[in-house]
Parts: structure tokens; sequence; C-alpha cells
């Protein structure tokens, strides 16, 4: 019997006939990288290859690197193995990885969500025989909201926390979730300050994406300049000494662990926000019967609970472990799990 045309070990998702592997966790020789979050673009590789919007992301990230960019659907063989990239939909430069060889297709999503942002590229379907998906939010208790009326409640609570004389702080990734938020944030109701953290992040992707201005806080910026303004920030900001100068200010934040009671509370936020940056239950379900393939593997997420679901549904789904975490590392899942689950 062959081996499979992707495996798991100890270093990523490994490619034998093509000496490739897709978003190795541990140094090789030739990666192919999904997309620009450090769970999976990691720094060690020889050979990077990426979506030519992904590059200069990650080129920020990890310094210089050795890396190919590649359009979508562009076709690269390496040992008869035919590679090509196409949009996941998930942040800019999110890719899934299809992988063929002798009429065999497997297709690797990275992470991924169905709805269209805006800013990424919306995700496409990929016709396949093994789907190998995440399932961050494998449950069905994750039914995400419209994005525009996440946005709108967003912006009428930066607009109630003026009129109170209040600084609204919103935190989210850097990457992806900060550029999402910004690009649908009301600049009528004020002004928008930043993290160092993003104000970088949106100078590397301002080129590639249309954002309203920000203004970057610095040692010199003053209370009073913030006062009644939003400031966008990454959750590690949370709880710093950097925020104390925002004093009076409201605490926010988007995520879809918000969909989980007392999440909230257990961050110390005082509002939450469900919005993702991943599939939720109907997304992942839709996604999977679209490819028409037979064979599913589940990674990150709920994959025991995910995959077992699908077993049900006749798909023959298994489960994969991998270092891959995405929002995963924002929650303790199971003290979560309990809450919705007799």
């Amino acid at each position: 019997m062959n081996p499979p045309l992707l495996q798991f070990n100890d270093k990523g998702i490994y490619c034998a006939q093509a000496n490739v592997y897709i978003d190795p966790w541990r140094p090789v020789k030739n990666a192919i990288i999904t997309h620009g979050h450090a769970d999976h673009s990691r720094w060690g590789h020889q050979n990077y290859i990426t979506h030519h919007t992904n590059v200069p992301i990650i080129k920020h990230r990890l310094g210089a690197i050795s890396v190919t960019g590649k359009n979508w659907n562009e076709t690269f063989v390496v040992n008869n193995v035919k590679f090509s990239l196409h949009p996941a939909g998930h942040i800019i430069g999110s890719s899934q990885v299809r992988v063929e060889y002798k009429g065999e297709v497997w297709v690797f999503t990275g992470d991924y969500k169905t709805e269209d942002d805006g800013i990424a590229v919306p995700y496409e379907v990929v016709k396949c025989h093994t789907f190998i998906t995440e399932c961050t939010f494998g449950l069905p208790v994750f039914k995400w909201t419209p994005q525009t009326e996440v946005m709108n409640s967003i912006n009428r609570w930066w607009s109630e926390n003026k009129a109170e004389g209040k600084t609204s702080i919103l935190f989210g990734y850097s990457l992806g979730k900060a550029q999402r938020l910004l690009k649908y944030l009301d600049t009528n109701i004020g002004k928008i300050y930043t993290h160092g953290a993003i104000e970088n992040m949106n100078n590397v992707i301002r080129p590639m994406v249309a954002l309203p201005e920000t203004t970057l806080i610095t040692r010199e910026t003053k209370k009073e300049a913030i006062s009644g303004n939003l400031v966008l920030a990454p959750p590690s900001a949370h709880g710093t000494t950097w925020i104390r100068k925002m004093t009076p200010f409201v605490t926010g934040t988007a995520s879809g662990w918000m969909a989980f009671r007392g999440a909230r509370r257990r961050r110390a936020i005082d509002k939450g926000f469900v919005l993702s940056d991943h599939c939720d239950w109907d997304g992942l379900l839709s996604s999977i019967k679209a490819t028409g393939a037979e064979k599913i593997i589940c990674t990150h997420g709920y994959t025991d609970i995910f995959s077992k679901y699908l077993r049900e549904l006749g798909y023959d789904a298994r489960t994969e472990k991998t270092q891959y975490e995405g929002e995963n590392a924002e929650m303790n899942k199971e003290e979560d799990l309990e809450k919705i689950i007799p």
C-alpha cells in the first residue's frame, strides 16, 4: 500500500514525494506557508513558499528569509507533485494548499472562514478527495452574526462611550483582526489611535488594503488627545501600564470566543463582540460538503467532537494532532465546554 500523499509527523504536514512540508512547526528545508500568523509561519526554514501578498507580512515577522511568492491558482511542480494556493478568506494573504499526485488530490485549509470580510480574498471551494480542515469553532453553538451587524454594534458602543467622556479600548490580534476592525470603524465618531504592534502591521498591509487613518500612541501622546476616541490594541496590552494614560476607559474585545458565557468576565473585559476570522459550525459543514471529499482530517479545535459528527454523516473522518493554536490560545476550551454540553 502506498503511503498517504500528506503525512503528519513531528515536524509538520509532510509530502514525502516532494520533500515539502506545509506550515511546519520545526525547521525544515522546504516549507509552504498558508498565512502569516505565528503558529503557521515559523522561523528557521531554509526555503519558504507562500502567496505573494503574504510575503511582506512574514518578512516583517520573521526577518531576512528566503521566500518565493505565488499567485492564486498558480501551479508549481516539485518531483511530479502539483501544488497550488487558493484563497482561504482567513486574513489577507491566507491560502489553502492543493496537492495533486497521480490523480489524487488533497487540500489543506490552514485557517479559513467563509464570510467575505472585504479585506481577504474570499474563500474558494477546491474540489478534492481528502480535505484537511481546522475546526477551531467546531461546535453547533458557534453561529456567527453577519459582520455588518457586529461592526454597527461596535460603532454604537464607541459613540456611547464618547458621549460619556470615556475612551474606547478595543482589543484584536495585530494581524488580521485589527485590520478587519479598522476598515469598518466609523471615523465620523472620532480618531483612531493604535498600539505600536498594530501600527507596525498596518504599515505593512496599507499598500495592499485601504485602511482609515490612524495615530500611533507614543510617550508624547497626551491623555487629553486620546479622551473619547478609540484605541486599537492587541490582547496582550490588556492590564498593562500602557493603557493607564487612557483613564477613564471602557474595554471591548472582538473574538469568536465571546459566544461563550463567562468569557468576557474571565478576561475582565467590559464588552464582548462575537467576531471571528474562522468558520462557524455551518461554515465548516458547508465547506466540507462543497469539496466533494470523502475523507476528512480534523486538526486544531474541537477535533474529537467534530470528527465524530462527520462520521455520523457518513464521512471517513479522523483527527490529527498539530501545533497550530490560533484563537484556541485565547480560551480555556474545556472550562467552557462543560457549560454548553451537559
